[in-house]
C-alpha cells in the first residue's frame, strides 16, 4: 500500500530520498525552474468568462483562488468546455463548479526530485511560497501564495536545457 511505497512516502515528506543514483537535477529547486507567474481567477468568474480569459491569455488553465488566498483549485479550458457542452455546467455559472479541487501543491523550497515524483501521477503541481504576514494586533499567520504552475513539460524543458551529459 502506500505507506511501504517509498515514491509516496518522499513526496508527503516521511521518509528523506537517499537514492544513489539520482539524476543531476533531482536536488535542484523547484524555484530553479523559472516559471511564469500564473494566470488566477477568483471564484466568482464565470465559465464564460474563464473561458474567454484563457483563449485570450493562451493558458490552457489556472488556479481559483478566493480572495482571502485559499486556494480552491485548478479550471482548466479543456474540462470547462466538456462540462459546458455535457449540460452538467451554464456559461454563466462560476467556475467553481468545474474546479479540479484534487490537486498536489509544491513550495518553492521543493527539490524537483519531489516534483517529479508529484508529476508521475498529477498533470501539475501548484507552486506555493509560504509568506509570514501580521495582522493589526501583530498575531502572525503563515498565507500559501500561488507562484505558478508546473508541468511535466516544465520539468522536461528544463533538464533539457541544462543537460550535464
Amino acid at each position: 500500500s502506500k505507506f511501504v511505497n517509498d515514491k509516496w512516502m518522499i513526496k508527503n515528506g516521511f521518509l528523506n530520498d537517499d537514492q544513489e543514483h539520482k539524476p543531476w537535477w533531482w536536488n535542484i529547486k523547484v524555484q530553479k525552474l523559472n516559471l511564469s507567474a500564473p494566470l488566477i481567477l477568483l471564484p466568482e468568474v464565470s465559465c464564460q468568462k474563464a473561458i474567454e480569459i484563457l483563449q485570450e491569455k493562451g493558458y490552457d488553465q489556472a488556479p481559483v483562488v478566493a480572495e482571502s488566498g485559499l486556494i480552491l483549485g485548478m479550471v482548466t479550458l479543456s474540462n470547462t468546455l466538456t462540462s459546458v457542452l455535457a449540460g452538467n455546467t451554464e456559461f454563466s455559472d462560476p467556475v467553481t463548479k468545474v474546479i479540479y479541487n484534487q490537486f498536489s501543491k509544491i513550495g518553492l523550497e521543493d527539490s524537483l526530485g519531489q516534483l517529479s515524483c508529484l508529476l508521475e501521477n498529477n498533470h501539475f503541481a501548484i507552486v506555493v511560497h509560504e509568506q509570514m504576514q501580521f495582522d493589526g494586533n501583530g498575531s502572525s499567520f503563515m498565507k500559501q501564495t500561488v507562484f505558478g504552475v508546473a508541468t511535466a513539460m516544465d520539468l522536461l524543458t528544463f533538464i533539457g536545457r541544462n543537460d550535464k551529459k
